[in-house]
């Protein structure tokens, strides 16, 4: 016999100020994992922490418009993931490294898609730091391509390539 549980066991949802700590250790998590070598290990080393939790608490409680919101996702009770949205833009999407291949990045770009549609978004655009092929192949797979813009970013006085991958959005 199954045994009932009252949540799914994975979901997406309207992140909670208590998700602060979550978004932070997955995002310091994440970048960990894929951007040693883009964004040095000493610049991720030297991330602050508190700094972060309360740049991301804000975006949580107070965002700087109806449009802007971040999402988390779930497994069971865990958060997992989140995407955070801007007008027409994913500002970023997580999932931590053990939860990845899990189907929990798609769900939150479904998400975020979904929200951008209802906010009235046409398209959608994001920004790939370049080499990130497993980033790429995700976004491609999603449907969205290289647009030809690059800007370069000052990580710690090293210069840092990114590519905006961009769709639209059909109704």
């Amino acid at each position: 016999m199954a045994l009932f549980t009252e949540s799914a066991d994975v979901s997406v949802r309207p992140s909670l100020p208590e998700d602060a700590d979550h978004v932070v250790r997955i995002q310091v998590e994440a970048w960990r994992a894929a951007h040693g070598g883009s964004l040095g290990d000493e610049a991720l080393a030297d991330l602050d922490v508190a700094q972060m939790r309360e740049r991301w608490e804000t975006a949580i409680t107070s965002p700087p418009g109806r449009d802007f919101a971040v999402l988390v996702a779930c497994e069971r009770a865990d958060v997992v993931g989140f995407v955070a949205v801007a007008p027409g833009q994913v500002v970023a999407l997580e999932v931590l490294p053990t939860a990845q291949r899990s189907g929990h990045g798609s769900r939150l770009l479904s998400a975020a898609v979904d929200r951008l549609r209802a906010d009235g978004a046409e398209d959608l655009s994001t920004w790939v730091l370049e080499g990130d092929t497993a980033r790429e192949a995700f976004f491609a797979g999603a449907g969205l391509a290289e647009d030809g813009r690059t800007r370069v970013l000052d990580v710690a006085g090293r210069p840092v390539a990114e590519r905006r991958w961009s769709a639209s959005l059909e109704r």
